[in-house]
């Protein structure tokens, strides 16, 4: 007999939201008081719950959407929540999106196992609604903090890149917290080691770093990852972006 949380998940026809921009959490759950209380939890936050009463079923909603964060609360052995962790990392939409499990299966072991997997947080049975927020609005913070990381602004500054081969001059297109977009004469080969100097409006001195051709986009353009830049240099950056990303 189907649970009255699972009469109103149906996972398919929820696939796709009406509103793309609501919050949505995939709740996982085979305890009715659990449920409702992750329910309750989440309505308050402005997060729509879609609420799946047998883990069987979930495969089929963390592989159609985007979910802002995943809650797992299983009854006795981990074994089933982990293999679902398992199955979500190992998807496409969702290889990131913050999980947290509830758990009354308290060995040790079980605890290695869940992180190993890719478990956000693991917390044990009984679990309060004060609790169970605060864990929720900390996975809320991560997501913002990848979202702004990988957000691409469009930004014109000049900027000299510089490789073994040869320094080009140019500007960039656009500009996120882990790599930029440039317009220069002609590109460098893809994998090329590279000095970044940016100069940003406002700063006296380039931020300077290095970094990596990632993409060729066309004869004039190439992305370059940031991946090598000194944590003052970043700061520095992100100080310039911050009040734009967040718009």
């Amino acid at each position: 007999m189907e649970t009255e949380s699972e009469s109103h998940a149906n996972p398919r026809a929820s696939a796709v939201p009406l509103n793309s921009n609501q919050k949505r959490a995939l709740v996982v759950e085979d305890e009715l008081t659990v449920s409702e209380l992750i329910q309750e939890v989440v309505k308050s936050l402005d997060i729509e719950a879609v609420v799946l009463g047998a883990s069987s079923r979930a495969d089929c909603s963390f592989q159609d959407e985007k979910f802002d964060v995943v809650l797992i609360a299983l009854c006795g052995s981990s074994d089933a929540g982990i293999e679902i962790v398992r199955k979500i990392r190992g998807s496409e939409l969702n290889r990131k999106t913050p999980i947290i499990m509830i758990s009354d299966d308290q060995r040790l072991s079980t605890l290695s196992r869940a992180f190993e997997v890719g478990v956000s947080f693991l917390v044990h049975k009984p679990i309060d609604k004060m609790r169970l927020t605060k864990l929720i609005y900390v996975t809320q913070g991560l997501v913002e903090h990848e979202r702004r990381r990988f957000r691409r602004v469009p930004v014109k500054a000049e900027v000299s890149i510089r490789s073994d081969a040869s320094e080009l001059a140019g500007e960039t297109i656009d500009i996120s917290m882990n790599g930029m977009l440039v317009r220069t004469s002609h590109t460098l080969p893809l994998g090329a080691l590279v000095e970044v100097s940016l100069f940003v409006h406002s700063e006296a001195e380039p931020i300077v770093g290095l970094g990596s051709v990632v993409r060729i986009v066309s004869d004039t353009q190439m992305g370059i990852l940031l991946d090598r830049f000194p944590g003052s240099e970043m700061l520095r950056l992100q100080e310039r972006l911050l009040h734009q990303i967040s718009d």
